[in-house]
């Protein structure tokens, strides 16, 4: 159910929520971490064990931009940045890992005020199979879902 990660260069207990299917709150709840600064690079925590790896990773190179990493993976620049916890403008640097979301699936960013029914309406399945596809679903604003397409 759980497994131990060590947190790299650059990465933030949002950046490892995003990985990890789960968010920031859990991730603090279940590491007793109370403060943003008491993680650095190096250091172990828990997380939940994804069920399926719906994300290839990818290091940025010097001179990179999400324009041109969502060109070379044809994925909206916006929604890289988004899955990343980024904005579109934020400064991105050599050796960072970001999430490249996979062919194969769609995803959805929730949005505060989100329920099973508006995400499983939106994906067009039901929730019993939105649930399938996501085991942990918190619906807090932010958390990554993801649709198995056929």
């Amino acid at each position: 159910m759980y497994d131990q990660y060590s947190i790299k260069e650059g990465e933030s207990l949002d950046t490892v929520a995003k990985k990890f299917n789960t968010n920031v709150g859990v991730l603090k709840s279940i590491n007793n971490i109370y403060y943003d600064e008491q993680v650095r690079a190096g250091m172990d925590v828990i997380v939940p064990k994804n069920q399926e790896n719906y994300f290839n990773y990818y290091v940025i190179e010097k001179g990179d931009t999400l324009y041109e990493i969502g060109r070379k993976y044809n994925i909206n620049p916006e929604l890289l940045a988004s899955m990343n916890g980024l904005e579109i403008g934020d400064y991105i640097y050599p050796n960072q890992e970001i999430l490249i979301p996979k062919s194969g699936y769609s995803y959805y960013i929730t949005k505060e005020g989100d329920t099973l029914e508006t995400v499983s309406d939106m994906f067009k399945i039901t929730q019993a199979k939105l649930l399938e596809n996501n085991p942990t679903i918190y619906l807090l604003a932010g958390q990554i879902l993801v649709k198995k397409n056929n």
